[in-house]
């Protein structure tokens, strides 16, 4: 189950040590820099101190919030991967939201009219195919160009212990892969946005009045338990964990369990016969219309493995993805045009219709594994691994 405190998230053999606190606990760190200012927030259902919603923290400190910009799954995180998102009023607060994934993934210039500064807040997973990030990209490349400066309110990365996957090629660039980084990248998102600015990585080399919050605490080699689900089928740490390496099947034929009460811990398909694990896919709230909705799919219930953490973390896993394929007859139709676009390349998907073993597939990626990093470790706030 998912830590109903900061402090709970801390590993149990961690106890003692001082309490990990977010960019946003930190409020004496940014409060001053947004007085007498029309705020802009970028947040959703994770932008928290403690269990305090942000946007109700700064409305009480008589902060003049202007507007909400709303990344993918919307302001409350319920919407389902890909849905597009509508702009709304928040009943709570009254708030304008505007939806960056919708008709518009980045600010208009006319919704910044009234802006004085930005203020981003989500809690990210540390896998590029995950859109956060993206939209970090362009809420700052929006703010370069209307001179708006912009703070990240730092979270940790519950996938920040490693670096892995092959880095993606700007050939297959999309919003779920905009930037030549390996699928996990081992970095906050505070860290990240610092790599986008330095690297020129924004809209004609531009770059944006950025500044960080950091974390106090953090420990990037340890496991951090999120207190909040990131998007609705990443509910559980396990889910969280275990996302990199399932989210390839996206991109394929195979369920991994949306529609069910296991999104992102199992994976199954109605002709692996073998799985020792059975599910059947239903349409629900933030997985509407599932893939093999309806289906009785047999497969695998992966919970066991990630519980297997402190022994297993050293890289994402491949076996589930090769197996399925060879599972299911070794044939092309397995893979479906997304599939490319979630690898950041062509290369894997030829590499396993070809049959290369695992670790030549791994080792094809180390050179530019070994490129990235050397970028990476530019921009880090926090020790690494």
């Amino acid at each position: 189950m998912l830590c109903i405190s900061m402090q709970a998230c801390m590993q149990e053999d961690d106890a003692a040590e001082a309490k990990l606190l977010t960019g946003a606990m930190q409020t004496s760190e940014y409060i001053p820099l947004l007085e007498g200012k029309q705020v802009a927030l970028v947040s959703n259902h994770t932008s928290r101190i403690e269990d305090i919603h942000l946007a109700d923290t700064l409305l009480s400190l008589d902060l003049n919030i202007v507007k909400v910009f709303a990344p993918e799954h919307g302001f409350r995180g319920i919407a389902d991967a890909g849905e597009m998102i509508n702009n709304e009023t928040d009943p709570k607060t009254a708030l304008p939201i505007i939806s960056l994934y919708g008709s518009d993934k980045k600010p208009t210039r006319q919704s910044l009219e009234n802006v004085d500064i930005i203020l981003f807040d989500l809690q990210d997973v540390g896998a590029r195919f995950y859109t956060y990030i993206y939209t970090l990209t362009y809420v700052m490349e929006a703010a370069a160009e209307s001179g708006i400066p912009v703070i990240v309110l730092d979270r940790p990365n519950p996938n920040g212990f490693y670096i892995d996957g092959p880095v993606l090629d700007k050939e297959y660039a999309s919003f779920v892969g905009m930037h030549p980084v390996p699928i996990v990248y081992g970095m906050t998102i505070g860290e990240y946005g610092q790599m986008v600015n330095g690297e020129y990585w924004l809209a004609d080399s531009i770059q944006c009045d950025l500044k960080v919050i950091p974390l106090k605490n953090y420990d990037r080699s340890k496991l951090y338990k999120l207190p909040v689900r990131p998007s609705p089928n990443l509910p559980t740490w396990e889910s969280i964990y275990l996302y990199p390496s399932l989210c390839l099947f996206e991109g394929t034929v195979v369920s991994v369990g949306r529609g069910t009460d296991y999104p992102f811990t199992v994976y199954g398909h109605p002709d692996i016969k073998t799985g020792s694990f059975v599910f059947l896919p239903e349409s629900r709230l933030g997985a509407k219309y599932p893939k093999l909705e309806g289906d009785t799919c047999y497969g695998q219930n992966l919970s066991g493995y990630a519980a297997s953490f402190n022994e297993i973390r050293e890289h994402f896993n491949l076996i589930w993805l090769l197996g399925a394929f060879e599972q299911l007859g070794n044939d092309t139709s397995f893979f479906t045009p997304y599939f490319d676009k979630l690898a950041g390349t062509s290369i894997l998907r030829k590499q396993i219709i070809s049959g290369t073993p695992i670790d030549e597939i791994r080792t094809s990626w180390q050179e530019d594994l070994d490129a990235f990093n050397f970028i990476r470790k530019k921009y880090l706030i926090y020790e690494d691994f």
